[in-house]
């Protein structure tokens, strides 16, 4: 899949990385677009340096594109002193060719993640970022405090559900997702005020943006971090709509090995947060799933849209799911998720992993 960046924006990134002494001898034929996997970034790995750029095509959170600079390096910044995460080199802010600028980050030299063997690989790199010391408050910003975990989720996924009207959905799975936002809003009402451990989380966990460098798993895609319940990252890297998504590491993992991804992060997890937590695992599985599917839903009639063109610098967001952003194959993948995801037969499989019986009931 062929990054979407334009001849112009890349002697642009060439000339602005170059002029740092740092890359004085970095030449125009040594930057190599890596393969395309994502809606959100190119990649452009520099030569040998060790670095790459990573160029925001939008921001997820609906950023302006100086603050998803800003907001993107305070991630990798504080996720990189856990070991699992890039270090940030510098920050290219926006200009007339590269309008929401660039992320100079370490390149992992790694390898894919073996799906679903390789699963439990992420769970030990997950518990030492989540066993990081949580900052005060008046040294968590910019990165959201989503504290009330549910309360956020749920807030996001009635964003998302506004799109069903116009998304096509079939009557069984229209009904199904009726269905599951009826069980969050309750769930939402029964526990508030009962608030989960928060650390800091990277919210965007599935197994396409890990990379495993001696033996070691790396999170390379931090966009989203926040500073939340732990819960959502645990859900996120081992629910079917992650572990199936990505277009090289793709493989779903039965339940038993699932069930083993937790408790292999309940183990590594400082006991202070394993324990306090364990109530929440699977009542936020239950909502990241429906924070995936609503976003289908929402990326279905989004992405028909015609793609926006903001001017640098703008204050508004840059937020853009339309189909012309990204490679066509690309979007051909994504439309096939979409869709596979929304199938109503696929949704009731995916539901029966919180209901009676179901080997996830003893997390």
């Amino acid at each position: 899949m062929r990054h979407s960046l334009s001849a112009c924006a890349l002697a642009t990134l060439h000339a602005r990385i170059s002029a740092d002494p740092d890359f004085a001898t970095l030449q125009a034929v040594d930057l190599h677009a890596l393969p395309t996997t994502g809606l959100a970034h190119d990649h452009i790995r520099l030569g040998d340096s060790g670095w790459l750029a990573r160029v925001p095509k939008q921001s997820q959170f609906g950023l302006a594109a100086l603050d998803n600079l800003r907001y993107q390096a305070a991630c990798f910044r504080r996720a990189s002193a856990c070991g699992h995460a890039p270090r940030l080199q510098r920050v290219l802010l926006p200009c007339t060719e590269l309008p929401l600028g660039a992320l100079i980050v370490e390149y992992i030299a790694g390898r894919p993640l073996h799906m679903p063997a390789e699963l439990a690989r992420i769970a030990p790199a997950l518990a030492a970022l989540h066993n990081l010391p949580l900052p005060a408050p008046a040294h968590q910003p910019p990165l959201r405090d989503s504290a009330d975990a549910v309360a956020s989720e749920l807030r996001t996924i009635q964003a998302q559900a506004a799109f069903l009207p116009d998304a096509a959905l079939s009557v069984d799975s229209q009904a199904q997702l009726d269905e599951e936002l009826h069980w969050a809003q309750r769930y939402a009402a029964q526990t508030a005020g009962q608030l989960q451990p928060v650390r800091l989380i990277a919210t965007d966990t599935h197994p396409g943006n890990w990379l495993l460098r001696q033996d070691q798993a790396v999170l390379v895609n931090w966009e989203k971090g926040q500073y939340s319940s732990p819960a959502i990252d645990l859900a996120h890297a081992s629910l079917y709509t992650s572990t199936t998504w990505d277009v090289v590491a793709a493989g779903a993992p039965p339940l038993q090995a699932i069930a083993a991804f937790y408790q292999h992060w309940l183990e590594a997890a400082a006991p202070d947060l394993a324990k306090p937590l364990r109530p929440w695992l699977l009542p936020l599985r239950r909502l990241v799933w429906l924070r995936a599917v609503t976003w289908c839903v929402k990326w279905r009639v989004a992405s028909r849209q015609a793609r926006r063109l903001e001017q640098p610098n703008s204050a508004s967001s840059t937020e853009d799911w339309s189909a012309e952003c990204s490679d066509a194959a690309l979007v051909t993948h994504v439309q096939n998720r979409v869709d596979h995801y929304l199938d109503p037969a696929v949704m009731a499989t995916v539901r029966q992993e919180w209901a009676p019986g179901s080997p996830l009931q003893d997390l």
